[in-house]
């Protein structure tokens, strides 16, 4: 059996856990900038506001009904997520952390009744962080997916939800919406529509040959698993991202290329660090430059291109150098960009890699180096030591309604005075 726990509303219970006063009133948390939503409280979604909508369509709609509004905070909800996963960590055998808020957990060997484990790690959870937590426990991970969304709306189940039996399974299946099952995707969901099969129950019915002369390997899995069979093991997901990427909007449209280049410097040295901590190497690095779409008054462009390295690498310098060429390849004056990134592909462990002779990169020279920065931004803080590129003021963001880094600020650290 697996195990699924998944933090509920977990931007806006991170808020809520240092302001009991929210609870039970609308609260949203917005992206970077301020520019969107991107966490809802049950309340909030009641009242209408969507997932990614603009702040500004829904601002009228936010003072009329009081909505508490939030920056994100990644600083406060990464230290908790550390707390919840540290804790489930001690309650089960084996952890697979597959997001910020959700991790999967393998429930083999288990005697006592799982439904009843299931609630007293919710429970155990909820206690040691404060955060509140669905339990989904079935035969496979997608399955699990299901049960905790079931888990999340029912209050009846406690926080958990163990669906085991076939016949269970199934009349969970002809309703859950096939759009909703993990691994699903947006593609596919808009080509189901088509051939109008709405329920998971609808999709387990279609014929294997089907499936895997259409979805590919990846969908014959998905398949496979509400049918409760097992296709997506621990090591399927990989404890390395695939991907490592990093983009900003920007509070106001930015015609200076150079700045456009330390923007984009920063953004290229935080995907290298990120690479170094899981020990992995990228082939490929892509750069992209987009206006602002909301701006319907202003000429609109996105920009976009990709390089290849002749050996993978982990170097930060190597990584800037080449996001800031990409970036003057892509750049056209006259236009307001808006936003930009930078992503890292074909991710592969350090020690996969034969290298050549004749690199153009002194690859021994770049590691030491790197590892000397690393460790002296661990010491002294981030950013501490950093490419003369990136330059010396920081990437700043609107983030007018931020509250304050409880857990990890000697400074911001919560104050209960008597009365």
């Amino acid at each position: 059996m697996y195990g699924l726990c998944d933090c509920n509303n977990f931007f806006v219970s991170c808020e809520r856990l240092f302001r009991p006063d929210l609870v039970g009133r609308p609260v949203v948390v917005l992206s970077n900038n301020d520019g969107c939503i991107i966490a809802r409280s049950n309340e909030a979604k009641a009242l209408g506001i969507a997932m990614g909508q603009p702040l500004y369509q829904v601002k009228a709609l936010i003072e009329r009904h009081g909505v508490a509004l939030f920056s994100a905070n990644h600083t406060l909800y990464g230290d908790l997520s550390h707390r919840v996963m540290t804790t489930l960590r001690s309650l089960v055998p084996s952890l697979e952390i597959y997001s910020v808020d959700e991790a999967f957990f393998d429930l083999s060997g288990f005697d006592e009744p799982l439904d009843a484990l299931g609630r007293r790690i919710g429970a155990t959870v909820r206690r040691n962080t404060g955060i509140p937590v669905s339990i989904g426990i079935a035969p496979t991970k997608t399955l699990a997916k299901v049960a905790s969304k079931l888990a999340k709306h029912y209050p009846r189940l406690e926080g958990c939800c163990y669906m085991h039996r076939e016949e269970d399974i199934r009349k969970v299946l002809s309703t859950f919406p096939l759009r909703d099952v993990w691994g699903i995707g947006r593609r596919y969901g808009r080509r189901f529509d088509e051939m109008h099969l709405r329920t998971a129950a609808q999709f387990v019915d279609l014929p294997e040959a089907w499936v895997r002369g259409r979805m590919g390997v990846t969908g014959l899995r998905t398949w496979y698993e509400l049918q409760g069979r097992p296709a997506v093991g621990f090591d399927d997901l990989g404890s390395s991202r695939q991907q490592i990427s990093h983009s900003r909007s920007f509070p106001h449209e930015i015609y200076d290329r150079a700045e456009l280049e330390r923007i984009v410097a920063g953004f290229a040295a935080a995907c290298a660090e990120r690479l170094r901590r899981q020990r992995s190497l990228c082939r490929t690095i892509h750069c992209f430059l987009t206006t602002n779409r909301h701006r319907e008054d202003q000429p609109q462009r996105y920009e976009t291109t990709l390089c290849s390295f002749a050996e993978p690498t982990d170097s930060t310098l190597e990584l800037v150098k080449t996001a800031r060429r990409l970036l003057r390849e892509i750049y056209r004056p006259g236009f307001g960009y808006k936003k930009a990134g930078v992503l890292l592909g074909e991710i592969v462990p350090e020690g996969s890699v034969q290298r050549t002779l004749f690199g153009s990169v002194p690859t021994e020279k770049h590691a030491r180096l790197m590892q000397a920065m690393d460790e002296m931004n661990r010491l002294y803080g981030r950013g501490k030591v950093k490419t003369a590129a990136e330059g010396t003021e920081p990437f700043r963001m609107n983030r007018e309604y931020l509250s304050q880094r409880y857990t990890t600020s000697w400074d911001e650290l919560l104050v209960v005075k008597a009365k």
